[in-house]
Parts: structure tokens; sequence; C-alpha cells
């Protein structure tokens, strides 16, 4: 056979090997996509996401029956909740001999510029004016920062809420953290410890809404205090 014939010969073997594949692979295409075999060819479609009605527990039982290993419990989905009514009216003013009327809404004022906003307000009073606690609680952590100065956070007893002070001239005597606090319990005195004006000595007071196994430095929901002091 000379060197054309074995061309040839090649050639032709090649294209009847590549039809055969042709309408080989077809069939097993078309019979994967069809509807009695999606359940062993796409389990993705034979199995849809459980509906929303559908629990994670149940979800995980079914999931640990079937495999017998096991399944990771659901997510904590708990979210911070804003203080009830019931709440708020219990809320002291935290700066003594200071009047509803006295208050001002700096909640929303801008701060660095406008960087970023204030959430919470700030109670203006003479240097050493007790501050007192403005709802029962337990002292968490006594923190000194180069912006807040002298500050408390005092976790409300459902463990789902902590007040804020700062700025703060001296701690209570005695005050330490792990501490149960009553309302109206003296905390400290009025200051300008931190990055607050020395000629205008003020309590920076937050309420911030939390989780109750959150830590006191994670993120939080800010409230706005103004209304909930002046009980409305």
């Amino acid at each position: 056979m000379n060197l054309v014939d074995r061309i040839l010969t090649i050639v032709i073997t090649a294209t009847i090997t590549s039809a055969v594949w042709i309408v080989a692979g077809g069939s097993l295409i078309e019979n994967a996509t069809s509807a009695s075999q999606r359940e062993r060819t796409r389990p993705a479609e034979a199995a849809p996401s459980p509906s929303p009605g559908e629990t994670a527990a149940g979800v995980a039982d079914v999931a640990s029956e079937a495999t017998d290993t096991p399944v990771a419990s659901a997510l904590d989905t708990e979210v911070p909740q804003t203080p009830s009514a019931s709440q708020a009216s219990q809320l002291l003013i935290p700066v003594k001999n200071i009047r509803p009327a006295d208050l001002t809404d700096t909640y929303s004022d801008s701060r660095d510029g406008g960087a970023r906003l204030h959430e919470a307000i700030d109670i203006m009073a003479p240097r050493g004016t007790t501050v007192q606690s403005s709802a029962p609680g337990t002292v968490e952590k006594l923190f000194r920062s180069d912006a807040g100065g002298k500050t408390i956070y005092v976790r409300s007893t459902d463990g789902e809420t902590i007040y804020y002070y700062a700025h703060l001239d001296e701690y209570a005597e005695g005050l330490q953290e792990g501490q149960r606090v009553r309302r109206g319990q003296r905390l400290g005195t009025v200051g300008s410890s931190g990055n607050a004006s020395e000629d205008a000595p003020h309590l920076h007071f937050a309420i911030l809404q939390t989780t109750a196994d959150a830590a006191w430095w994670e993120p939080a929901h800010a409230v706005n205090p103004y209304p909930l002091l002046r009980g409305e």
C-alpha cells in the first residue's frame, strides 16, 4: 500500500468513528435530560431547597436520618430589639438635676467632618455633677479610650441593652466590673475626658441594642435616647 492509500484509509476511518460518536453521544444527552432521568443525573432539580416554612431543625433531622452523620445546628437568628414602651418609661435621665426640657437631641448630629453620625446625646452639666444609672443592670466594662475618656458599659438585666456613659471626670468610689447597679445609682461624675472640650463638660449617653451573648465591644444597634428619656 502506497503512501496515498494509507492517508485515504486513515481519513475514512476517522470520519466514520466521529460520526458514530456524534450519534451515540446525542442519544445519551437526550436520555440524561429527560424527565425520567433527572432524579439520577440532576439531583439539584430532584431535591429543591426547603421552603421558608420548613424549620432548619426539621431539615437537619431528615438529613441526619438519611446519612447517619452529624448535621450542624440551626444558625442563631436572634436580632436586637428596640426597647418596649414599658422599658422606655422606666429610664431615668442619667445626669442628676437635669429635666426632660433641658435635653437636646444631638443623636443625628454629624461628627468627624460628616464622616459619621453621633448616635448618642450629649447632656450638658457642670463638671462634677452626679452621673446616675439610667436603668438597672450590671457594670460590664470600665474602659478608658482616647475618644470616650473614662467610660462605663452597663448591660441591662435581660442582657439585650447596653447603656454607654462617656467623658466622665471620675468613677464612683468602689465601682467595679461585674457589679450590679440599681436605677438611679451613682456611677461617677460629669467631665470632659477623652476628646471632649474642656470648656463644655457633658455626659455622652448612648443606648445600644444587642443580644445577650454578644460582647460589650461588638457592633450593636444604636437607639436614640432623646425621645425615650423625654417619655415620648
